[in-house]
């Protein structure tokens, strides 16, 4: 294959097909038109000398071929990018670009609403979409630019991402003002177990969490009675029953004039929220800006 046979812009579409395995999904992605995207397909098809992407019942799979380029070709599109990044300088008075972040809503909560308080402040004309994690795509998201920060604990950030730790967590009990066991400066393990509790899991529908592992080590056990898929119903349903939840520290504290805080009976292991970003946004004068914001936000105090 002849390089002066090859726009460049064709390598960022098959990096997206690759992705998807799907002309219409990478066609949005793209901006392009799924003839446009087709015809750019049969372009690669003829360069590489080979399918590249093979139709099956939905959507199409990548030959051998194709899967072997997966890997280099998002590599060069990155160092590419870089390259053109390092070049242009970040002006955020001037900037016109959308950030978008993922975590989840605790997370959000304690650092990615900071850091949207005072974008406008900071970068008038920029604009930032809080996202939820929803597994899978996320790194090919990153990858592909869609998404700038990944924040979660240290062991959900992929080992192939650069990372920088924000801030240490640790949990906290919250339940009504007028609780029973509200009138406990530290609540008692008996107490505590003997409540009913609420639990946030990511699918909703779990019932068991790291409380209940530091428990079982003691030889105990609660009762978790609803389970939540995120944090923003628990307030609410707390505030409004004899039910207690453990929450990560920084999400209680924010919600310490309409509820009680205390710490927990026992010993529950914290956790490291970091951010990580992909190789592709490692030079990037904006994302560089972007980063320093969040890690200052992030901080104690602020």
């Amino acid at each position: 294959m002849q390089l002066s046979r090859l726009d460049l812009n064709l390598l960022v579409s098959l990096d997206v097909l690759l992705a998807e395995c799907n002309v219409t999904r990478a066609a949005q992605r793209l901006g392009l038109s799924q003839p446009a995207l087709s015809a750019q397909l049969k372009q690669l098809r003829d360069v590489f000398g080979d399918p590249l992407l093979i139709p099956i019942a939905r959507g199409m799979t990548p030959t051998i071929r194709a899967e072997a380029l997966r890997a280099p070709l998002r590599e060069a599109i990155a160092r590419l990018q870089g390259l053109v990044a390092e070049a242009s300088p970040f002006d955020p008075l001037r900037a016109d670009q959308v950030f978008r972040i993922v975590a989840s809503d605790a997370i959000h909560n304690a650092v990615s609403t900071r850091f949207a308080a005072r974008l406008a402040e900071w970068a008038p004309a920029c604009r930032v979409a809080l996202l939820s994690y929803e597994g899978g795509k996320t790194y090919e998201q990153m990858a592909a630019g869609e998404i700038d920060l990944w924040l979660g604990s240290r062991t959900s950030i992929p080992p192939n991402l650069h990372a920088r730790p924000l801030y240490e967590e640790q949990f906290t009990c919250v339940m009504r003002h007028d609780h029973p066991l509200a009138s406990q400066s530290v609540l008692d393990m008996e107490s505590f177990c003997a409540a009913g509790h609420v639990l946030v899991s990511p699918s909703g529908n779990g019932f068991y969490g790291i409380v209940d592992e530091s428990l079982l080590a003691l030889g105990r056990r609660r009762r978790v009675a609803v389970s939540l898929s995120n944090f923003l119903l628990v307030p609410s349903l707390v505030g409004a029953s004899d039910l207690i939840a453990t929450v990560p520290s920084r999400l209680a504290d924010a919600w310490s004039r309409q509820l009680a805080l205390r710490p927990p009976p026992c010993e529950i292991g914290g956790f490291t929220v970091v951010m990580g970003w992909h190789a592709r946004a490692h030079a990037d004068p904006a994302q560089q800006w972007l980063r320093a914001r969040i890690a200052g936000v992030a901080g104690p105090g602020v």
